[in-house]
């Protein structure tokens, strides 16, 4: 039997194919390893390349009102330049509206905790006081004179001692983390600045690839689906920003209105919480609540009560307008976007799902209109009743009304029988 050179390339593929899913089920530690070596390798550029994603929502913004500048490359260089200086003024302004009210609140709590321990020791001493039985079943029930005390004291040094040991380890990884992340982070911030500088080459060159070593028809279909990509995320990125400005605007409003404390530190947390879709605002909410409760416990019952309120018109009428239109996806999906991505990955899921749902949305509504066009189904059937439904309706009403009509006719005509 002949066979010719493109059934051996199948049956290599194949078999090299089972080889490799072999190995994967069994050295899944080593596949595990060496997945992670890897990671860490591509990780900062991973980052950067998000990181320049984000950052070219603003600065395309930013270099179409640079139009004067003639000079495509001092305008690009300012659009970045300026991109970076309002991050950094952003997290600066951020930085200085929280720490100082941060610091105050906390040195309050200091302050309010003796006492607030002594309210407790008087309330426990007040409860066992005015319930003698309740210290009698503790005198009885618990036998301090045979308790080993000796013993327990050494199980309290080691525990202190193998604590101490935990804590030093930890300050030692964390050191090591804390320089590989800088190490990191500035591999990826000088790697995002690249690709924003030169956005447009490496797009091209992308391109160019993609054409000389893959099929055309799926480079066609793939780069249009990036580029639809690219923009529903760019358009869900602008929304969640504008989303939680007008969220924290909301919250600072309303504490205005009602006199709450903390009102910068409040409306900047929830702002800040609500880049989280859905769930990022109940996070501030509690931060929120718990400094109020420093300040005056009955206030802060108040500020939940408000934060419910304003969630309801945040979720029902802002959230699916400013978020869920940005990206073409009904409020229903919005919603399941953000459970699913929540479930996988966390926040990241969160923030990741709802403008890939929308871009499987967008496709699959593309997919199924072709389809229906190319079946020739016809566009009655597709409304929300179509006309056979409607007539088998109206006909099944019309035989329920008649019968129910041929019911009251006996009902009443009399009964001749045995007159005759």
């Amino acid at each position: 039997m002949h066979i010719d050179r493109k059934t051996l390339r199948t049956i290599f593929l194949g078999v090299a194919g089972c080889i490799f899913l072999y190995w994967l089920l069994t050295e899944a530690g080593k596949v595990k390893d060496v997945l992670q070596f890897f990671w860490n390798i591509i990780s900062p550029f991973v980052i950067g390349a998000g990181l320049a994603f984000v950052l070219n929502v603003p600065m395309r913004g930013i270099e179409r009102h640079l139009g004067r500048v003639k000079k495509n490359t001092m305008r690009r260089a300012l659009a970045l330049l300026l991109t970076m200086v309002a991050i950094l003024l952003v997290i600066f302004i951020i930085i200085r509206l929280l720490l100082p009210q941060v610091i105050d609140t906390v040195a309050t709590l200091i302050e309010r905790l003796p006492a607030f321990f002594e309210n407790v020791v008087d309330t426990i001493d007040k409860l066992i006081q005015d319930n003698p039985t309740l210290l009698e079943w503790l005198q009885n029930n618990t036998d301090f004179e045979d308790m080993d005390w000796s013993g327990l004291v050494d199980k309290v040094v080691e525990f202190l001692g193998n604590s101490v040991t935990v804590i030093v380890s930890g300050i030692w990884a964390a050191i090591g983390n804390l320089y590989s992340g800088i190490f990191n982070g500035v591999i990826a911030l000088v790697f995002a600045i690249y690709c924003l500088a030169r956005k447009e080459i490496l797009a091209r060159q992308v391109r160019r690839l993609m054409y000389a070593f893959l099929p055309e028809k799926f480079c066609d279909t793939a780069i249009r689906i990036m580029r639809l990509t690219n923009k529903t995320f760019s358009n869900f990125i602008s929304g969640q920003c504008l989303e939680a400005c007008i969220l924290g605007c909301m919250f600072a409003v309303a504490m205005l209105i009602f006199r709450m404390p903390y009102i910068p530190l409040v409306s900047v947390l929830i702002g800040i919480t609500a880049l989280i879709p859905i769930v990022g605002a109940f996070v501030g909410c509690g931060l929120g609540a718990f400094f109020i409760f420093v300040d005056n416990p009955i206030r802060a019952l108040w500020f939940i009560v408000m934060f419910l309120i304003i969630q309801q018109i945040e979720n029902n009428v802002v959230y699916p307008k400013v978020v869920g239109t940005s990206v073409g996806l009904p409020g229903m999906w919005v919603l399941l976007a953000v459970t699913v991505g929540g479930e996988l990955l966390g926040v990241a899921g969160m923030l990741m799902m709802i403008p890939l749902f929308s871009v499987l949305y967008t496709i699959l509504r593309e997919l199924t209109t072709r389809r229906l066009e190319k079946r020739g189904i016809d566009e009655e059937k597709l409304k929300v009743q179509p006309p056979e439904v409607r007539n088998r309706l109206a006909e099944t009403r019309r035989r329920v009304k008649q019968k129910r009509e041929l019911r009251k006719l006996i009902k009443k005509t009399p009964n001749n029988d045995g007159e005759d």
